[in-house]
């Protein structure tokens, strides 16, 4: 598998719940915020769910 590297662009304020919870799932905390992750299917759709947070890039 290939590795991904998620960083969090924009704040979970106002955002609802299941957002939130999703990028605290990914290990985001804050903006600015950089974790690697394996793309696998799971990864890939909770990225999918919150895009509009955050942005991505191949490591």
């Amino acid at each position: 598998m290939s590795k991904i590297k998620v960083k969090q662009v924009r704040s979970a304020i106002k955002k609802p719940q299941n957002q939130k919870r999703t990028l605290e799932a990914l290990g985001l905390r804050k903006i600015g915020h950089v974790v690697e992750h394996e793309a696998t299917p799971n990864i890939l759709g909770m990225i999918n769910k919150v895009k509009h947070l955050v942005s991505t890039e191949e490591a």
